[in-house]
């Protein structure tokens, strides 16, 4: 016997507040004051920068490459160590077709990504008609670890 499943009452997605998306920042002219935000995804401190610390922050829309100059580092520091999701207002540059932020302001906003747990987790065991077979793994995935073409992982 199967009990049919009412869909869930629809609740907006938490977003950041006044962020420009990664793939409209080919709109604004280079020089434009901007502000982004996303997860960070990666930060590099390479020795031959000079304490210039490079953050990319990823959105729905792709990435964003954020220049944090060693001065603006100590002002927040804190955020861009620790910040799981930032948002960055700085200005825009672009040399040889690649667009950075060149960071003014970094404020840490990954108390956002905590609200996500508000939301209902759905499951797709959870589906209606779903079935013990529609949840096992494709058979080109097999449980050794081997996938066809690729070699070991």
């Amino acid at each position: 016997m199967s009990v049919p499943l009412s869909a869930p009452p629809r609740r907006r997605w938490p977003r950041p507040p006044a962020a420009t998306p990664a793939e409209a920042l080919t709109l604004p002219p280079a020089g434009a004051r901007v502000t982004v935000a996303g997860l960070v995804i990666l930060r590099q401190r390479p020795g031959t920068a000079k304490g210039v610390i490079f953050i990319t922050l990823e959105d729905e829309t792709g990435v964003v490459n954020v220049v944090v100059w060693r001065a603006l580092y100590e002002r927040f520091r804190r955020a861009v160590i620790a910040g799981r999701m930032l948002r960055v207002t700085g200005r825009l540059q672009r040399e040889a077709g690649v667009t950075h932020v060149i960071a003014e302001g970094i404020e840490d906003i990954s108390e956002m990504l905590d609200s996500l747990l508000a939301f209902d987790i759905c499951r797709a065991a959870d589906q209606p008609g779903s079935t013990t077979e529609e949840r096992r793994a494709p058979a080109r995935w097999p449980a050794h670890g081997v996938f066809r073409g690729r070699g070991k992982r």
